[in-house]
C-alpha cells in the first residue's frame, strides 16, 4: 500500500486532521526515532482533538446565543450587584442539569441576566449539553406561525428536545390564551428530562 492511498483513505473516511499530521509525520526526520505506537497515538490524538473542538463549535453555533462570548470568569461580582460567587460557581458545574433542575435569573433591565445565562449556555455546550437559546417574544411568534404553516409540532420539537434551554425576556407582557397553551405545552414536554434558564424583570 503506497503511502498516496493511505492519506486518500484516511480522506475518504474524513479523519482529515488524522491525514494532516500524518503527512506531517513524514516530512519531520524526528520521527523515525519515535515507535509506532507513539506516532500512531499522536496521530489519533490530534484527530480527536480536532473533533471534539468542532463539535464544541457546533454546539454553540446551534445554541444561536445573544451573547456567545459570555464567560463564567468574566462575570463581574463587584459589592453593588450583590452576586454570590459561590452560588454561580457551583451553577456553573452543571449539576442543576444532571437534576433537570430550572433556573431563575432576575433583574432590572441591563444587569447582566442575558450575559449569565449565556455563561451558563457557554458551561452546558463544555460538557456537550445541546443547548438554545430564545427569547421569549421571538419563540411565540415562531410557534404561531408554524400554526399557520402546519410546522407547529416541528417547531416545538426544536424547544423541547435541547438538554438547557434559555428563555429571556420571560413573561414582560402577559400572554395570550393561545400563547399560555404553548408555554405550558412546551415545558410539560421538557419536564423530568431537561433544564431550562428563564430570564425576567419580574420576581
Amino acid at each position: 500500500m503506497t503511502t498516496q492511498s493511505t492519506i486518500d483513505k484516511l480522506i475518504e473516511m474524513r479523519l482529515t486532521s488524522m491525514s494532516d499530521a500524518f503527512l506531517t509525520q513524514l516530512q519531520d526526520a524526528r520521527m523515525r526515532d519515535i515507535s509506532f505506537e507513539d506516532r500512531f497515538g499522536m496521530l489519533v490524538d490530534i484527530e480527536y482533538s480536532n473533533r471534539k473542538s468542532n463539535s464544541l463549535k457546533r454546539l454553540i453555533r446551534n445554541a444561536g446565543f445573544d451573547q456567545p462570548d459570555a464567560y463564567i470568569g468574566d462575570i463581574n461580582y463587584t459589592s453593588g450587584r450583590k452576586l454570590n460567587r459561590s452560588l454561580i460557581e457551583r451553577l456553573a458545574t452543571c449539576e442543576y442539569i444532571t437534576e433537570h433542575r430550572n433556573l431563575f435569573i432576575t433583574g432590572a433591565t441591563g444587569s447582566g441576566k442575558t450575559y449569565m445565562a449565556c455563561a451558563f449556555g457557554m458551561e452546558a455546550c463544555k460538557r456537550r449539553y445541546t443547548t438554545k437559546y430564545v427569547r421569549l417574544p421571538d419563540l411565540l411568534l415562531e410557534l404561531e406561525m408554524a400554526r399557520n404553516d402546519g410546522t407547529y409540532k416541528k417547531v416545538q420539537s426544536k424547544y423541547a428536545n435541547p438538554v438547557l434551554l434559555i428563555i429571556d425576556e420571560w413573561l414582560l407582557l402577559k400572554p395570550t390564551a393561545s400563547e399560555q397553551h404553548d408555554i405550558l405545552e412546551l415545558l410539560h414536554r421538557r419536564r423530568k428530562k431537561s433544564s431550562t434558564i428563564f430570564c425576567s424583570q419580574y420576581d
